[in-house]
């Protein structure tokens, strides 16, 4: 039972890893022409920074499928061994963060996030969006809007009992704002840039 148990986990894990880590921001730029989305910007391979190429169809399909590399995986892992699906959750954020197709250097794992949690458990999925698309709305800083998202969705997950879905949406909200230190360091700094920009 022991070795079933490990293999189940061995497998959600491995599911959410290889979705997470399709680097759908520097495929779509490639195919588009526009070249290495790493080459601009914060030099993420997330929708934020493929929006400072000036495409913003490019930008909302990135968006999309970061946000789908999230859910599917765990959607199927729901249908597969549903009680490992936490592992798939949070390794398809790992896997978008630390792609080992880009020598681990990948995005900052708002948008997968997003689809893990609508995979979780839907009412965590609105609470994530609505504060994301909220605070994205008033302020136009995509890292405060993402950084706060997370955390409600945490908080949300242990206020409504979503006992496994608030243990994994912590440990990632710990993971992504620990990847988002530099841009805490400008948000206090006063010169974190804002939507619309190219720097």
């Amino acid at each position: 039972m022991g070795t079933e148990l490990t293999l189940n986990v061995l497998w959600a894990a491995l599911l959410g890893y290889g979705f997470g880590s399709i680097p759908f921001g520097l495929i779509l730029t490639k195919m588009a022409g526009m070249g290495d989305v790493r080459s601009i910007g914060s030099g993420n391979i997330g929708a934020t920074n493929v929006l400072r190429t000036g495409n913003k169809g490019l930008a909302a399909a990135t968006l999309l499928l970061d946000l789908l590399k999230g859910f599917v995986p765990v959607y199927i892992a729901s249908q597969l061994f549903w009680q490992d699906m936490g592992w798939t959750a949070l390794f398809a954020v790992i896997g978008h963060c630390f792609p080992v197709w880009l020598k681990f250097k990948g995005g900052k794992g708002v948008a997968t996030n997003a689809g893990v949690a609508f995979g979780l458990a839907w009412p965590l999925g609105l609470i994530y969006a609505g504060v994301w698309i909220a605070m994205l709305a008033i302020f136009r800083i995509s890292s405060l809007a993402g950084m706060t998202a997370v955390l409600a969705a945490a908080v949300g997950a242990f206020a409504m009992g979503f006992v496994t879905p608030a243990k994994v949406l912590a440990l990632i909200a710990v993971l992504i704002i620990w990847l988002h230190r530099e841009n805490i360091s400008r948000l206090f700094a006063g010169t974190e840039p804002k939507v619309g920009n190219k720097t």
